[in-house]
C-alpha cells in the first residue's frame, strides 16, 4: 500500500507546537500498529541550522547520519521510533541549492526555472523519498499561514492533495484561540482568519488543532466549525498541559488519531498507551525531587538545551523523581581577584551539568563550577565542551599546568589539552571541521559508563570540532584521570571518568539525542541517580546535626 500523508500547518503566530502536534499524533498512529515517518520543512534560506544562533533557533539535533537539523526532529524522535535522517529536515536554502546545482549542470535542458514547478517538484520529491515503506507519512511545514517564505511548501502541498486525492492526504491546521481577559472569553476570529488565508491559496483543513489554555465549549467548536468549514467534531480542543508527554493523552481522549485513521480510510487496532499513562502518573505523583544545576553560556534561551532537558526529565522520572533545574549563566561563576564566591551559588544542587558549547565566553567560569563538583564530591555530568573542560580543569588543578586551555579559546596556549586534531585539512568552512553523527565507541570494562551501559560497545552522535590531544593522556592518568571510552581504533577519546568520586563522567558524544521517555538514555538516569543519592546524604547529615544540635546540654533550660 502506497503511504498515506498527514500535513501540519500552523496559523495566528509562531511556536505553537506544530512539531509536538506531529510528534503526537505519529505516536498514536504508532501505538495503533502503523509504520510512521515524520520530516520538517523550514522556510528559511539557511541550508541548514548549523550555523545559526542557538538564541535565534534554538538547539540543532543530530542524526546518526550527521545531518544538522531543527529540533523538532528531537520530538518526533522522542515521540516515535522512526529512524530520521538528512531527508527528514529540508530548508529553503537546501532545496534551492540543489536547483541551482541542477541547473548550473544543465538538467533542465535550457528551461526557464520557477517556483512551479520546479520548486514545488523538488519539495514533492522530498516528500515522496521519505514516505517509502511506511503507512503514513506526517509533514510539518514550519513558519506560519500567511508569511511569504512558505508559500512554496503549501503550493506544493496543495498539488499533492490534487495529485493523491482526499484519502491519501489530510490538512490538520494548528491554531490559536486566545482568551481575552479583558472581555472574559474566548476569541475564535484570529482562527477564522487564519483558515480564510490557507482557503486562499487553495488549502482547506480537515482538522483543527486549537490551541488554549481551557476547554472549548461545545457552542465554541460549532461555531469554528460553522465559519471554517470543518466538521464539529473535528475541531480538537490543544489545551495547555504540565508536561509535553501528555499530550498523545490528550489527543487520544480528542479523538484525533481516530479522525486522522477515517479520514484517510485506514483500518488499525485500538491504541496502546498503558506506558504512557504509566509514565503520566510517575510524572504527576513522584516520590521526591532531585536538584541539578545547569552551568552553560545559552541558559537565556531554554531551547537551546532543548534535547538536555528533555533527557534529565526522562533519568529523574526513570527513578520516579520531579526533576529542579536550575540555569546557571557560565560567566557568572567567574572568579573576581582570585575569590571563591562561586561556592556559594553552587552549593545548593545535588548534581551539577556543563553542556556542549562554542566560543571561549564563559569558560573560566565553568572551570570554577567543574572544580566545584571535583573537590567537593559532587556528581558532574560534562557533555561534549563539558568533557573538555573537565579536562583542562584536571589539567590545570591536578596536574599542575597553570597554563593549560584549548586552542579553540587560546590558540598561543602552551599546553593544548583540547586542540582540532584536523587543523592540518585546511578546510576554512564553518559547516565542514566537524565531527558529525554516529560513532562507536568501546567502553573499559567496570568504568561507570560501561556499568550504565549494560554493554562494552556503544554508538552516540556527535557534533563538535575539537578533540582531547592524546599527548598529555599519560600525564592526566597519571595524575587519576580515567580514559574509559575511545573509538575503536584509540584515534578519538570519548569518555573520561575520575575513578574516587560518587559520580564524574564526561562524553565527547552529546546522549540527549538518544533519550526517550519510555527508554531514558542510562547516562541520564545514572547521573540523576548519583545526583539524587548525594542530595539525600546531605539532607539526612543535615537532620542529624539539627537534631544534635537540639539535643545539646545547654539548649535545656533548668527550671
Amino acid at each position: 500500500m502506497a503511504a498515506k500523508y498527514v500535513f501540519v500547518t500552523g496559523g495566528v503566530v509562531s511556536s505553537l507546537g506544530k512539531g509536538l502536534a506531529a510528534a503526537s499524533i505519529g505516536c498514536l498512529l504508532e501505538s495503533r500498529g502503523l509504520k510512521v515517518n515524520l520530516m520538517k520543512f523550514d522556510p528559511y534560506l539557511n541550508v541548514d541550522p548549523g550555523t545559526m544562533s542557538p538564541f535565534q533557533h534554538g538547539e540543532v539535533f543530530v542524526t546518526d547520519d550527521g545531518a544538522e537539523t531543527d529540533l523538532d526532529l528531537g520530538h518526533y524522535e522522542r515521540f516515535t521510533h522512526a529512524k530520521l535522517s538528512r531527508d527528514n529536515n529540508w530548508t529553503t536554502g537546501r532545496i534551492y541549492e540543489q536547483i541551482i546545482t541542477k541547473e548550473r549542470r544543465g538538467d533542465y535542458l535550457g528551461k526557464t526555472v520557477q517556483v512551479i514547478p520546479h520548486v514545488t517538484n523538488e519539495i514533492k520529491a522530498a516528500m515522496k523519498k521519505v514516505a517509502q515503506d511506511v503507512d503514513v507519512c506526517l509533514v510539518e511545514i514550519g513558519g506560519t499561514v500567511g508569511d511569504i517564505e512558505s508559500l512554496p511548501f503549501l503550493e506544493a502541498i496543495r498539488q499533492m492533495r490534487q495529485e493523491l486525492g482526499r484519502d491519501n492526504t489530510l490538512f490538520i491546521h494548528v491554531t490559536l484561540v486566545p482568551w481575552i481577559g479583558a472581555a472574559g472569553e474566548l476569541k475564535t476570529k484570529p482562527t477564522q482568519h487564519s483558515v480564510k488565508e490557507l482557503l486562499s491559496i487553495g488549502i482547506q483543513p480537515d482538522i483543527l488543532l486549537c490551541r488554549t489554555d481551557r476547554f472549548l465549549s461545545k457552542e465554541l467548536k460549532s461555531k469554528i466549525a460553522l465559519f471554517c468549514n470543518v466538521e464539529d467534531e473535528a475541531v480538537i480542543t490543544a489545551k495547555d498541559v504540565a508536561s509535553i508527554y501528555e499530550v498523545p493523552l490528550v489527543f487520544a481522549r480528542e479523538g484525533v488519531d481516530a479522525l486522522v485513521l477515517r479520514y484517510l480510510r485506514i483500518d488499525a487496532k485500538q491504541p496502546e498507551l498503558a506506558r504512557w499513562e504509566e509514565l503520566m502518573h510517575r510524572i504527576y505523583n513522584p516520590k521526591d525531587e532531585v536538584h541539578i544545576g545547569i552551568v552553560g553560556k545559552y541558559v537565556e534561551y531554554e531551547d537551546s538545551y532543548k534535547s538536555l532537558k528533555e533527557a534529565l526529565v526522562h533519568g529523574a522520572v526513570a527513578h520516579n523523581l520531579k526533576l529542579n533545574l536550575t540555569w546557571v549563566e557560565a560567566e557568572g561563576l567567574e572568579s573576581k581577584n582570585g575569590n571563591r564566591d562561586y561556592e556559594t551559588q553552587l552549593e545548593g544542587f545535588d548534581g551539577i551539568l556543563v553542556p556542549g558549547g562554542f566560543g571561549k565566553r564563559g569558560i573560566e567560569g565553568m572551570l570554577n563550577g567543574i572544580r566545584y563538583a571535583r573537590e567537593n564530591k559532587v556528581p558532574y555530568f560534562g557533555i561534549c565542551l563539558g568533557m573538555q573542560t573537565a579536562c583542562i580543569e584536571f589539567a590545570r588543578n591536578v596536574c599542575g599546568l597553570d597554563e593549560a586551555n584549548s586552542s579553540e579559546f587560546d590558540p598561543a596556549t602552551p599546553h593544548r589539552i583540547i586542540y582540532k586534531l584536523r587543523e592540518l585539512t585546511g578546510i576554512d568552512e564553518l559547516g565542514g571541521t566537524m565531527r558529525l553523527g554516529a560513532w562507536t565507541c568501546k567502553l573499559e570494562p567496570n568504568s561507570q559508563a560501561a556499568k550504565a551501559y549494560g554493554a562494552t560497545e556503544i554508538s552516540e552522535r556527535h557534533r563538535h570540532r575539537y578533540e582531547f590531544n592524546r599527548e598529555y593522556e599519560a600525564l592526566l592518568t597519571g595524575g587519576g584521570l580515567r580514559i574509559t571510552g575511545a573509538t575503536p581504533d584509540g584515534t578519538y577519546v570519548e569518555i573520561v571518568e575520575l575513578p574516587d568520586h560518587p559520580y564524574f563522567l564526561g562524553c565527547q558524544f552529546h546522549p540527549e539525542f538518544k533519550s526517550k521517555p519510555l527508554e531514558p538514555h542510562p547516562l541520564f538516569s545514572s547521573f540523576v541517580k548519583a545526583s539524587y543519592e548525594n542530595g539525600r546524604k546531605k539532607r539526612d547529615a543535615k537532620n542529624t546535626e539539627d537534631v544534635e544540635m537540639f539535643l545539646r546540654p545547654e539548649r535545656i533550660v533548668r527550671r
